[in-house]
């Protein structure tokens, strides 16, 4: 951003093996002695193994995981874009009153120097020293002083306003500069997203219909297993937080947007990705969180998991790249994944790296 009249407007400114075993036929040699009335059915390819399924789960989940995280760095992009633009709308308005301010210091300077010139350019102090009347000598040198400060202070003033102006526009250009750099990376965030999504759809749709329940069986399956041996720590005779009234209104929300669609980079209201569901659902209790999971993690305060209550947030994995809202009995509400829907799942269904918490 350049200052000036360039400043003022601009400122207004993301395969493990192919599922589909389709059958590989053996290599087709012609029958020396063909049988008129044989005729060949085709053989339909058989159903890929629970072993071949579990592989794709886990290349599924690697590569929704990828998914998050590129999200995630697309949402802190979007989050300093915004936060950037704001601050560079507040920087071109204090270059416009400034702007305004110098020429009024400016009018005034020239009004003083045009007063000067009429009265025949001498001083107010030479004409002082040239009066003969001690009573007109006495009056003058007080207006003397007051002039003497009154210009000092139009100096003054000219100089840190000019001063101003300069701080303004260097403030507005590092701004702009850092707002160009964040829309290159969400851009590069964005590819990252896609890139995942693709692959990981692409490797789905290779699957049949009967293959895809059954994926969705060993999902639930493993999240269940996962679950079982959480609580099998005997972590949720330990969980006795009450919810606060903070708490409560962010689980009302929560769980009022169950069956609405994961859409990375949303914030509702018809879709949401996982921490677009919790910051959203803490705005509603009058809190403001952090857009990312990972900035809910590093700015919140943590709590143990055993002094976890409804309302508290659930950072998963070690990048902290996904986060679930706790809504007591040891289930917790979240957007999971493309493809899915905000839904209640296990709190210990996945790897929980902490839990921070958004109220007092």
């Amino acid at each position: 951003m350049r200052t000036g009249k360039r400043g003022l407007t601009t400122a207004a400114v993301t395969v493990v093996c192919a599922v589909t075993v389709l059958a590989a036929p053996g290599t087709a040699f012609a029958d020396p002695n063909p049988t008129p009335s044989r005729t060949s059915t085709p053989t339909a390819p058989p159903a890929a193994s629970t072993k071949d399924l579990e592989a794709v789960r886990k290349k599924l989940d690697k590569l929704y995981r990828a998914a998050a995280s590129a999200t995630e760095e697309y949402n802190a992009a979007e989050e300093k874009a915004r936060k950037q633009s704001a601050e560079i709308v507040e920087l071109a308005k204090k270059i416009v009153k400034g702007q305004e301010k110098l020429d009024r210091l400016q009018d005034r300077a020239g009004a003083a120097a045009r007063s000067q010139y009429r009265t025949g350019g001498l001083p107010d102090e030479a004409k002082l020293m040239l009066s003969d009347d001690p009573e007109e000598f006495l009056d003058g040198t007080g207006r003397v002083l007051q002039g003497q400060r009154a210009t000092k202070g139009l100096i003054g003033e000219l100089t840190r306003t000019q001063q101003d102006l300069k701080t303004y526009a260097a403030d507005a250009e590092a701004q702009w500069k850092k707002l160009e750099a964040n829309r290159k990376a969400k851009a590069a965030a964005q590819k990252k997203v896609e890139k995942q999504i693709a692959a990981a759809e692409e490797l789905e749709s290779e699957l049949e219909k009967e293959e895809k329940e059954r994926l969705e069986r060993l999902e639930r399956e493993a999240a269940a297993k996962a679950q079982t041996a959480w609580l099998g720590s005997g972590i949720l005779k330990d969980l006795k937080g009450g919810a606060t009234e903070q708490g409560r209104k962010a689980v009302e929300y929560a769980t009022a947007q169950i069956g609405k669609p994961y859409q990375w980079g949303a914030e509702g209201p018809k879709s949401y990705d996982c921490s677009g569901l919790t910051s959203q659902a803490w705005a509603s209790a009058g809190r403001a969180l952090p857009r990312t999971s990972q900035a809910q993690w590093k700015q919140l305060r943590h709590v143990d998991v055993t002094e976890m209550r409804p309302g508290d947030l659930i950072i998963y994995f070690d990048d902290a790249s996904h986060v679930g809202m706790y809504v007591g009995d040891g289930k917790m509400v979240h957007a999971p994944r493309p493809g899915r829907s905000v839904t209640i799942a296990g709190a210990g269904s996945m790897p929980i790296l902490g839990v921070v918490r958004p109220d007092a």
